[in-house]
This record gives C-alpha cells, structure tokens and sequence, in this order.
C-alpha cells in the first residue's frame, strides 16, 4: 500500500509504498523454509524441541488458508522437499534419517545414518542433499547412494540449503558467532564465503537472477537479507522471529517465525526449486 507523506511545518515528504505480511496460520513450530507442492499447498512443520513428541508433525495449509494436520508420529520433522513426481521429503533431525512421504501421508525411510539431519534440496538433476548441522553435507544420488559432498563448521542448529541457477549450493548455518556467513559450495564440493557479517542466518531462497535471500539479522536488525551475486546485502523485509521463506506464485512469498506463517506482496520471481 502507499503511505501518506509525513508532514510537518507545512512541508509534505514524498509518500512511500510498504508491503505488510498477513497471518495465514499460528501456532506452528518451523525452524526452517516452508514448503509449497506444485498445487499451491503449503506445508508447515511443528518441529518441537529435540526428543519431543508431538501429536502433529507437519500441517498442510491449503489455497484458501485452510489448515489440517498431514503427518504425525515423525520427531522433530525438520526440513521438507519436493521432487519433480512431487513427493515429499522431510528430515529428521531426532533420528539421523530422510523420511519420503507420500501424498496420502504414508512415510517410508528414504536414507539413514544423516547425523543430524536438518536443511535438505534437491539439485537440477535430482540428487538430494541433507545438511547433518554437525559438519557435513551428504549427497544422495537417485539410486540412494550416499556421499560425503562437503564439509563445514558446525552450526548450534542446522544447515540450511537452496541451489544457484549454476548449480553451486548456498548453505547458511548459525554458529556461536554474531558475524556468521552463507557459504558458496560448488558442484565439486569445494567451499567458499559467499557473504559474511550476518547475525543467525537461517532460511534461505533464491529468486531467477540469483539473488539470494536469507532469514537473518544484518546490522542489528532482524528480517530477509537479500544479498546480491555480487556480494552487496540489503534488508528487503523487517520482521522478527523470521527462521524461513519461500517463494509463491502470484508475485508473494510465504514468511516463517518460530511460530507461524505469513503472506506479503512481493515483486520477486523465486526460482523454480527443480528447473
């Protein structure tokens, strides 16, 4: 919506245009991105605390905001993604394993022995990766092998994982540090600093020009960093408690607190997760 100039002493400032994320659904629990299948739906974890057993895992959020339980029974369900066929993916972080899901919520072992598991993506040619937040970043292959792809500091509560339009990784984990990083892995596995100078990175999307957007502070201030391939970071969006997003069709973008989901307006074209 456009505001209003702010006047004083008969002098006008220039009106200015801000965006303001609606609720679509509260008392959740992602500690990580939100997910969307290739209907629309939204599907939200209730994570709980490490050992916790809750009564639902993950919920699914239809078009019209109408929330239902989809999965119980999974600890700490963590992070969730969707192949091409669009089945479900969802890692726990409880008991080092990918679970997959199908669309009726029946739940299959996809790979075990993950560490702790937390951020998971799929590449463009449909290898899945899981981000163990003690270090390591496993590369699964589609004929379920199991490779250790790269290896990172440890984070104190997961990685977080999304792909470039080259096929390079972005991975974002919070340490003990308030000057933490989003790293650059290559399609060979060799690391690099992509942005430093972030407070508790989290979450993390890319849109088709391959900027990149994260959940975290940047100067103090806590929203979605959006941090250019040439490395300038800017706050695009002011909010508090923000772990995750993903980004929806019709020009939004689905934003997560540690306790619920919202919508807001936004002119920024995601890129496809699975080109």
């Amino acid at each position: 919506m456009n505001t209003g100039g702010v006047g004083a002493n008969g002098h006008v400032s220039n009106p200015h245009s801000i965006h303001v994320a609606v609720p679509v659904a509260d008392n959740l629990h992602p500690v990580t991105n939100p997910a969307l299948d290739r209907e629309g739906n939204l599907y939200v974890t209730f994570s709980g605390s490490r050992g916790q057993k809750v009564p639902v895992s993950i919920f699914r959020i239809d078009t019209n905001y109408s929330v239902k339980p989809f999965l119980s029974d999974m600890m700490n369900a963590t992070a969730i993604a969707f192949d091409r066929e669009g089945q479900m993916y969802v890692s726990s972080r409880s008991d080092e394993t990918v679970y997959k899901v199908a669309p009726n919520g029946t739940v299959s072992t996809y790979a075990e022995g993950m560490g702790i598991a937390t951020g998971i993506a799929f590449d463009g040619d449909e290898n899945l990766y899981v981000g163990d937040r003690s270090g390591t970043i496993f590369k699964i292959a589609r004929d379920r092998q199991i490779f250790v792809f790269a290896t990172l500091e440890p984070s104190v509560s997961a990685y977080h994982i999304a792909f470039g339009p080259n096929g390079d990784m972005f991975v974002s984990g919070p340490s003990t540090s308030s000057f933490d990083s989003v790293y650059k892995v290559d399609p060979h596995g060799t690391v690099s600093v992509f942005y430093r100078g972030l407070g508790r990175p989290q979450g993390l999307a890319l849109d088709i020009e391959g900027n990149v957007y994260v959940a975290a502070s940047l100067g103090g201030k806590r929203g979605i960093v959006k941090i250019t391939p040439q490395g300038k970071a800017t706050l695009e969006v002011s909010g508090q408690g923000l772990v995750g997003l993903a980004f929806a069709p019709g020009n939004a973008a689905i934003l997560a607190t540690t306790s619920a989901v919202y919508r807001i307006p936004w002119n920024v074209q995601g890129r496809p997760l699975l080109p």
